[in-house]
């Protein structure tokens, strides 16, 4: 068995927020993620998982310590380096979609490879296709974004955060919206991308139904990784 390779590394995150006095809300975070896992962040409200999410994102760059994304250590880099790291290398799922609802389903998931801009419009959307097969959305391909249920929808912001083939998938709640149902085929979708796929997800969610049923679990309490 090869050492598994670490995907996203936090040494010593610390955060504050100032409002109007110094708060920290993350203290000394440490944890490793290797390719191919399957990881969910839990604790309760106000805890510090989502801001903890904006920062391993990179959309959030006021911390101190260290991030590593893919063994490379990303802290400091300037905003235009970590736009394009970000589109390359990270895939999104948030708790509401995100769809434009003017464009088709098949745009829609376009939009992160078109921004990227490494492949042909037409490599693309057979791309796109792929992805869309693997939620069986394929045949929702040309409708429009607000035709779809909340369910579907969902399932087609997953496949828009592969188009790039991105080293880890982060999601902030991204079934928190949908009722069991949806919410179950969702976490379904996305056992059988670190299933069959080795893809890499960090999911931050209060279902603690679809917490175990992942690989590993990071409990968080009051900023820290307990």
């Amino acid at each position: 068995m090869t050492n598994p390779k670490p995907v996203l590394e936090a040494r010593n995150i610390d955060k504050y927020f100032y409002n109007p006095k110094k708060v920290q809300v993350l203290k000394k975070v440490n944890f490793v993620i290797n390719r191919g896992e399957f990881v969910s962040v839990v604790g309760k409200s106000g805890c510090g998982k989502s801001t903890l999410l904006y920062i391993l994102s990179t959309m959030d760059t006021d911390y101190d310590g260290e991030l590593l994304i893919d063994e490379e250590s990303i802290s400091g880099k300037p905003q235009n380096q970590l736009a394009r790291l970000r589109n390359e290398k990270i895939g999104f799922v948030f708790q509401f979609h995100y769809l434009l609802n003017e464009f088709s389903v098949l745009e829609n998931v376009l939009i992160p490879g078109l921004k990227l801009g490494k492949y042909s419009r037409e490599e693309l959307e057979h791309r796109a296709m792929e992805k869309l097969k693997i939620f069986e959305m394929e045949d929702h391909a040309l409708k429009k974004a607000n035709q779809l249920s909340g369910g579907q929808k969902q399932r087609v912001a997953v496949a828009r955060a592969l188009i790039n083939d991105p080293l880890i998938i982060m999601g902030d709640e991204p079934t928190g919206n949908l009722d069991k149902k949806n919410s179950d085929i969702v976490f379904e979708e996305f056992k059988k991308l670190a299933k069959e796929f080795g893809q890499t997800m960090l999911i931050v969610t209060h279902d603690p139904e679809f917490a175990e049923g992942t690989d590993r679990t990071i409990e968080m309490e009051d900023g820290r990784v307990i």
